[in-house]
């Protein structure tokens, strides 16, 4: 146990540093390529191709970082719910299943590396095989680690954890043969049973769909498995994608240099004498802050602790507060830059710029009839509010937050009139904020910015694991034919579009619920996407729908991440958020079906 610690320890701090000049290293050529091209009319013809070989070890050295951490993404509700030796049990089983997955991943990996020797990049010609080196390195360092984490956690159930497994796979491997003999139905088995079998028991979302489609695929079918590393490799290797990182480190920066701060202070001076004034601060500071960041931990922890102390002081219900902040971050879940909005743009073609320009009214009249149920209560009930400032105070908070203000139209700016692409406006966004920390806010910690970067590639490489293993598993479903059968099942449903708008909405719900937004749209994008084309519906519009729907699963309890992230910021326990909550929801649900049935209320 001391040298595998010993060793884990070492891992991690390697991976760290790596991981921060990565992030940087990204920065400065993604931001020069801008320079050089609209600055110098001289395209830099190598950056994409380093950035892109970057981009997938920053990816994976990430994904260490977080499986280090416990920060991938799992549901954990169902493990909360039992008793502690059952806990214990089922969560010492679940990260059996990491190790195993990681011991299957491991072989196909370094096969497909070797393949890639005699792939070329177009600019600056090196071997593909030192790009794609990433995933075999990245899956033997996760697999250090969580050995680690099994003995530390597990203790002696480490032993029994790993022997059920191996029972598991001997035995399943001997009775391929029958899975043979099954045809589909071995989709439900491994797609549905198998894969619900490991989110309950908080397997991580990424971990639970490779393994699901690992199995599907080396027990049911003859496709090597290298096929399911190559698929990875394409979906976490999207250029577009490289803009998940970028906007997070975005996200955090301006937190940390002052900008958010400015934003709400300039809200609560505007708005915070009205009755209920400081509610209306909260919605109106998520929208602005929504529009930076692109991060919705990022955003309510940006605006919490600024607004809460006050609005408990005035009275506000803790619990109700809690409700509103988790509303609010599903009502932003469609203003640019939303790294959901990027991943759909990544996995089905959709134009980012289109889904950029989409996202602003939806979100606007998500805020207002948020803004019309907070009226309604504050005739009843105490939500905070404060004594009306002179309007120079206000003129003063104006004048220190437009750096802030001006940040998000800069944003849009940049990807309308064609200066930077989606993936290079965030590098503007960092530049820009980072001179407006240092150079107006004086506000800028150095000590942080390591920090800063860890994190950034920690929740990257969380984000974009999930992307590449449910890239594979959606590979597989598409190859088994139920893309097909989903396509007729869902033609023959009663009520034509309205009735596949409902269904679509109920859908991604429940699956923003239980997956996330980003797992959920990669995985069933693909497939709900061309449904809507046959059936005449504009893809910007769907897609505006969709990531509406799965804020509001994100933010629903039970299963809900994003109702305990919410919870865990404010410091209430759920269930003091689980009632207020609801009121809420209902209303973005009610926005929600407005504007799939009226098209315009999504211009693009």
């Amino acid at each position: 146990m001391r040298a595998l610690g010993r060793l884990c320890d070492a891992v991690l701090r390697l991976c760290e540093g790596l991981a921060a000049l990565l992030v940087v290293a990204e920065v400065v050529i993604l931001f020069a390529g801008v320079i050089a091209r609209y600055g110098f009319d001289s395209p830099l013809v190598w950056s994409d191709d380093l950035a892109g070989a970057l981009f997938l070890w920053l990816s994976l050295l990430g994904a260490v970082i977080a499986l280090a951490r416990g920060e991938h993404m799992r549901l954990a509700a169902v493990l909360g719910w039992m008793k502690p030796r059952a806990r214990a049990a089922a969560a010492a089983f679940g990260y059996g299943g990491v190790v195993v997955f990681l011991l299957l991943l491991l072989p196909p990996a370094w096969s497909y590396t070797e393949g890639q020797w005699w792939v070329t990049s177009p600019a600056l010609e090196f071997p593909d095989a030192l790009r794609v080196a990433a995933l075999p390195v990245g899956a033997g360092l996760m697999l250090i680690v969580a050995l680690r984490a099994l003995a530390r956690d597990a203790g002696g159930r480490m032993v029994v954890a790993l022997g059920l497994w191996a029972a598991l796979a001997f035995g399943l491997r001997a009775a391929a043969p029958w899975f043979a003999a099954l045809g589909s139905f071995n989709l439900v088995l491994f797609f549905v049973i198998l894969l619900a079998v490991l989110v309950v028991i908080g397997v991580p979302i990424a971990f639970a769909f490779g393994l699901s489609t690992i199995g599907y695929l080396g027990l049911a079918t003859h496709v090597p498995l290298a096929v399911v590393v190559g698929r990875m490799d394409g979906g976490m290797s999207g250029m577009i994608l490289l803009a998940v990182p970028l906007f997070v480190c975005l996200g955090l920066l301006i937190e940390m240099t002052g900008l958010a701060a400015a934003l709400v202070d300039f809200l609560a001076a505007l708005l915070g004498h009205v009755r209920g004034g400081l509610a209306y601060v909260l919605i109106a500071a998520i929208y602005l802050v929504s529009g930076i960041s692109g991060s919705k931990a990022a955003d309510m922890a940006a605006v919490a602790p600024a607004l809460f102390p006050e609005m408990q002081a005035r009275g506000a219900a803790p619990g109700r507060l809690v409700a509103l902040l988790a509303a609010s971050a599903a009502m932003a879940e469609t203003i640019p830059p939303s790294l959901v909005l990027i991943t759909i743009g990544s996995v089905t073609g959709v134009s980012i710029a289109a889904l950029f320009a989409a996202g602003l009214l939806p979100a606007t009249l998500g805020a207002l009839a948020l803004a019309g149920l907070v009226f309604w209560q504050a005739r009843r009930m105490p939500l905070g509010e404060t004594e009306r400032p002179p309007a120079r105070a206000v003129l003063r908070q104006l004048l220190r937050a437009l750096p802030a203000l001006v940040l998000p139209f800069l944003i849009r700016f940049a990807v309308v009139d064609g200066i930077a692409t989606a993936t290079e406006v965030s590098t503007v966004g960092i530049v820009y904020t980072l001179l407006a920390g240092l150079l107006l806010y004086r506000r800028f910690d150095w000590r942080r910015g390591v920090a800063i970067l860890i994190e950034t590639a920690a929740l990257s490489g969380a984000i974009l694991l999930i992307i590449g293993t449910a890239t594979a598993m959606g590979w597989a479903l598409t190859q088994s034919g139920f893309a097909h059968a989903l396509l007729a099942a869902v033609k023959a449903m009663p009520g034509g579009r309205a009735g596949f708008w409902l269904a679509s909405i109920a859908a991604f719900a429940v699956l923003g619920s239980l997956l996330e937004g980003i797992p959920s749209i990669v995985l069933f994008g693909p497939l709900f996407f061309p449904v809507a084309r046959s059936l005449g519906i504009d893809e910007v519009h769907y897609a505006i729908v969709t990531v509406l729907a799965m804020g509001l699963g994100l933010f629903a309890p039970p299963f809900g991440v994003g109702f305990y992230t919410a919870c865990a910021i404010g410091k209430v326990t759920p269930d003091r958020a689980f009632a207020p909550i609801w009121p809420y929801l209902a209303i973005l649900l009610a926005a929600t079906l407005a504007i799939a049935a009226f098209p315009i209320l999504a211009p693009h």
